[in-house]
């Protein structure tokens, strides 16, 4: 048999030999450890520079993409305000031909009714002088029969007057 590490199972070692194969790994793992420790720090450093990286790409990305959509919605409200101003301005030269239109229908309607009230009056005027020269004529003839009638009266007094 050999002398030095032998390999038995582990339920034929005994505690020393138990203790110095642990003493062995914690050793062997004591010489890797800081050099593990060491690139795992550095893996992570690149790690972090990665993300910053990714997220500062990131922001640019979204700020550009925000800055586009920004953009084109300004395009479009611009777009959608010089429509709005166009048919504005459509219907405002609607309601002043509607209301110049209108106005005229309206003078006219106006100059009709007041030829009509002008006929009007001009009738009953015209009437009216008619009355008159009948109530003219009709005073007229009542007065001639008047006079007509005290001429008679003023005969027939006189008549009796002779008589008497």
């Amino acid at each position: 048999m050999r002398r030095g590490r032998v390999c038995y199972p582990e339920s034929q070692m005994t505690v020393e030999e138990r203790l110095y194969k642990l003493e062995g790994i914690v050793e062997g793992v004591m010489a890797v450890l800081p050099d593990r420790v060491s690139a795992l720090e550095a893996r992570m450093d690149l790690l972090r520079q990665e993300v910053k990286a990714e997220m500062a790409s990131l922001r640019q990305e979204v700020r550009a993409e925000i800055a586009g959509l920004r953009q084109g919605m300004e395009e479009k409200f611009n777009g959608l305000r010089q429509e709005v101003k166009a048919e504005i301005a459509g219907l405002r030269q609607e309601v002043k031909a509607e209301i110049s239109g209108l106005r005229q229908e309206v003078e006219e309607r106006f100059n009709g009714l007041r030829q009509e009230v002008r006929a009007e009056i001009s009738g009953l005027c015209q009437e009216m002088d008619g009355l008159r020269q009948e109530m003219k004529a009709e005073i007229n003839t009542a007065f001639n029969k008047a006079m007509l009638y005290f001429t008679g009266i003023a005969v027939v007094l006189g008549i009796l007057t002779l008589l008497r």
